[in-house]
């Protein structure tokens, strides 16, 4: 009887270690989680967070340009000739490309004193971009510009107006944003009448 109830202590105690055990491994684990790993990253700033609106937007822009053919580059809805339609003069989807590019130009270059790209002249963009390629670098150079002046706010500048502007450096940053969903609205058309989905809009088997 008094074996037993030895055995019986014995195996408790050791049921109880490893129960012990088994708790701290899973603590350890959660630790080193992904719940953990976004605990351990750095707190958001007005830099980060503006940064991250850009992101977005450059990858849809990005993509939508880059999924429409080479041969419809210069598309406009004029030539379709749509019964009622007002689309005499419109850009063609290579300046919808290029103006957005230009226009994030005109934004951003205020809040880090880049000067303008060579022949950029107006919102359509220098005359002498012509092919894809071309017009695509141009666009994510001017995504890049933007992803520099973001890193420039704090949250002592932001709402100081940087020179040869009279906006505020914050307004200035989320403008080129809101601005480049205009446009990325009307390059999505543009891809939809030419029998494309833009990428943003594909599920995950197209």
């Amino acid at each position: 009887m008094k074996q037993i109830r030895i055995f019986l202590l014995s195996a408790l105690l050791i049921f109880t270690g490893a129960a012990a055990l088994g708790q701290g491994t899973k603590s350890a684990a959660a630790a080193s989680g992904p719940q953990a790993q976004q605990l351990q990253q750095p707190a958001p700033t007005i830099a980060s967070t503006v940064d991250r609106q850009i992101s977005a937007i450059e990858k849809q822009v990005v993509e939508a340009a880059e999924a429409m053919p080479e041969d419809k580059f210069n598309f406009s809805p004029e030539s379709l000739n749509i019964a009622g339609g007002e689309y005499q003069g419109v850009r063609t989807f290579a300046v919808q490309v290029k103006h957005v590019a230009a226009s994030n130009y005109f934004i951003w270059s205020p809040l880090t004193g880049d000067r303008l790209p060579e022949g950029l002249k107006d919102g359509n963009g220098p005359e002498n971009l012509k092919t894809k390629a071309n017009i695509i670098t141009f666009l994510k150079d001017s995504f890049a510009l933007g992803h520099k002046a973001t890193a420039t706010l704090t949250t002592e500048n932001m709402l100081q107006a940087p020179e040869h502007s009279k906006s505020p450096r914050l307004y200035l940053a989320t403008f080129g944003v809101a601005h480049a969903y205009d446009h990325y609205g009307q390059m999505v058309e543009y891809l939809r009448m030419n029998g494309i989905v833009p990428p943003a809009s594909r599920g995950k088997s197209d």
